[in-house]
């Protein structure tokens, strides 16, 4: 009799961590297991491409974006009429009070997403089905969900950022993965970080790299209909940055690097795929350093890779991460990446050997592309490294069949 593991996530947006459980989904072995999806906001893009054999339980799902303008504002309709369910908001009301007050007090700032997951998680739906194993796949609602809510013989949550730098704390989660059976880390970096608040669990913590579908990333980077025409007709420089435009992101250091290599004289357009709610922030900045149609904003590509193929230089410049599963893709399709040397990054890229880690400055990102224009002869070597680095995927599915 087939196993039932049952999945849950926050939203289905085009971000890494959806991506990489789409792909997950998609590499699960059928004959082993039945497999279960829930989401806990019943959005994002990425819900038409949840492959078929999968059961969402969801009562409704929509596939509009989470980062849009228009799909936020929808998201935020949603979920202002659903957190009143099963009391949710009135019983969190002393969590969100204090929790808020010790962010604050630690100089952390306000951060009112992560004070809600905890609100989200107690209005979900709930669902009378015993699973074999119930798998939290981010942090915030999913992972509040299953440890409250999810009937499941075991239980295992997944972490895609560094813990720390990221906001969360023991008390926002109320110490709820010390009740996981296994945590799965997306990184070694992302492991040390959450160790460090989570020590009792370092015996059941294991590193568990994204799930990248190679061969379909290569196929689809040759489709090029729909793709912007201004990619392959503008001058000098190709720069490339795939993600949300979101605090963490931080981009509007990189449209500062972007204007000191204008001002230095290089000939370059920068494109940056994605959307989020700095997008408008972030055009008024280019618009009033005067780089319009060198840093341009394409919003969210159902397609990005074509993208990859026509840059020259992928640049991932964040003030922390997880894991990116955009540098992947860029190794993947022989992009020379330069990246911040953050958490998560330094796994990915190792500087001068398969691509360059810079300071996360203006001036930082700025030198390390020029020092890139300057050896341009190294790149073949850069992206053949890059490729080395290519996961066996059946070591990580291995980690989950075990549980079962």
């Amino acid at each position: 009799m087939k196993k039932k593991i049952l999945f849950v996530i926050n939203t289905l947006g085009r971000a890494g961590a959806e991506n990489a459980l789409i792909a997950l989904l998609n590499s699960l072995d059928q004959t082993k297991v039945q497999i279960y999806l829930y989401v806990c906001l019943d959005q994002g893009e990425l819900i038409d491409e949840i492959p078929e054999y999968v059961t969402v339980i969801n009562k409704r799902c929509c596939n509009t974006s989470v980062l849009s303008g228009d799909g936020k504002r929808k998201l935020i309709k949603h979920l202002f009429c659903k957190i009143f369910k099963h009391g949710a908001v009135v019983n969190n009301i002393p969590y969100i009070v204090s929790n808020a007050f010790e962010s604050v007090k630690s100089g952390r700032g306000l951060n009112m997403e992560k004070l809600l997951w905890s609100t989200v998680a107690d209005s979900c739906e709930r669902f009378d089905i015993h699973f074999d194993l119930a798998v939290s796949y981010i942090e915030g609602a999913s992972a509040y969900y299953v440890d409250r809510y999810v009937n499941a013989d075991k239980k295992a949550a997944f972490i895609h950022i560094d813990y720390t730098s990221a906001g969360y704390t023991k008390k926002l989660d109320r110490d709820c993965f010390a009740r996981f059976d296994r945590i799965f880390t997306v990184s070694g970096e992302v492991k040390d970080s959450f160790l460090k608040v989570y020590p009792e669990c370092s015996d059941r913590v294991k590193v568990f790299h994204n799930i990248i579908n190679i061969e379909g990333i290569k196929r689809k980077a040759l489709e090029e209909k729909g793709l912007e025409p201004g990619i392959t007709a503008s001058e000098g420089i190709k720069l490339l940055t795939v993600c949300r435009l979101t605090p963490q992101k931080s981009l509007e250091v990189s449209v500062g690097a972007m204007k000191i290599l204008v001002d230095r004289g290089i000939k370059a357009s920068w494109y940056c795929l994605g959307d989020g709610p700095e997008r408008g922030k972030l055009e008024k900045e280019v618009e009033q350093m005067g780089l319009e149609g060198k840093f341009v904003f394409l919003g969210a590509k159902t397609n990005p890779y074509p993208y990859y193929k026509k840059s020259d230089i992928y640049v991932h410049a964040t003030r922390f991460e997880g894991k990116s599963i955009a540098i992947q893709e860029a190794q993947i399709l022989g992009c020379p990446v330069i990246a911040s040397d953050c958490s998560g990054n330094r796994e990915q890229v190792v500087d001068g050997v398969d691509g360059y880690l810079c300071e996360f400055s203006q001036e930082g990102i700025a030198s390390a592309i020029m020092k890139m224009l300057d050896n341009k002869q190294h790149w073949d070597e850069y992206t053949s490294r890059a490729r080395e680095k290519v996961h066996n995927d059946d070591i990580e599915l291995n980690y989950l069949y075990e549980l079962l």
